[in-house]
């Protein structure tokens, strides 16, 4: 009988620059309900306040929460689909959760190891609050992350689009040439 459940969601596959990043967040399976979470949404619905508070709270509330990055240059080498899937089984491992009393549940595209009993659901983090939560966490850390990365390497952006391929990146781009932190198969 499974007794936890763990939510797992991508953020960052689309930018050009920085980490793919997935959030792992492990609940009692008697928490993962629609209405123990009232107001949680997409992490991409919310505002960047509102994600801050949801993040707290996740880290309050969730038995445990875990974030893996993979790189600009492992995005670029392995591609972003294996990239993905690698930060999703890194994610998992940090929770020091066991296959034998937790369900995984993921965004579409993502799998961890056939030792876990998991479903894939497209749109998951909008079909079960514990994925909704994974996401949340992902892109709050992701978001961190990139600012940190504008304050080392000036002049992209970094803290207003993410790494996201706007104009006024492809404008920094065009004048300063890619960074270490660019993933050159996106270009």
């Amino acid at each position: 009988m499974k007794r936890f459940v763990v939510g797992i969601d991508e953020v960052g596959r689309g930018p050009i620059a920085g980490p793919v990043t997935v959030g792992a967040v492990l609940l009692p399976l008697e928490q993962s309900e629609w209405r123990l979470w009232e107001g949680l949404k997409d992490s991409k619905k919310l505002s960047e306040k509102k994600r801050n508070e949801w993040y707290m709270h996740i880290k309050q509330q969730s038995i445990a929460c875990a974030v893996s990055f993979i790189s600009a240059h492992d995005i670029d080498v392995r591609g972003i689909a294996v990239a993905a899937r690698d930060a999703a089984r890194g994610a998992l491992d940090q929770l020091y959760a066991d296959p034998s009393t937790a369900k995984v549940l993921l965004d579409w595209g993502l799998r961890v190891g056939a030792e876990w009993e998991q479903e894939q659901f497209v749109k998951g983090d909008e079909r079960f609050p514990v994925i909704a939560l994974a996401s949340i966490f992902a892109k709050v850390e992701r978001d961190t992350y990139m600012k940190k990365l504008a304050e080392k390497i000036p002049g992209y952006g970094f803290e207003q689009h993410k790494g996201y391929g706007t104009t006024a990146h492809y404008a920094a781009l065009a004048k300063m040439g890619p960074s270490r932190e660019h993933r050159t198969t996106f270009l």
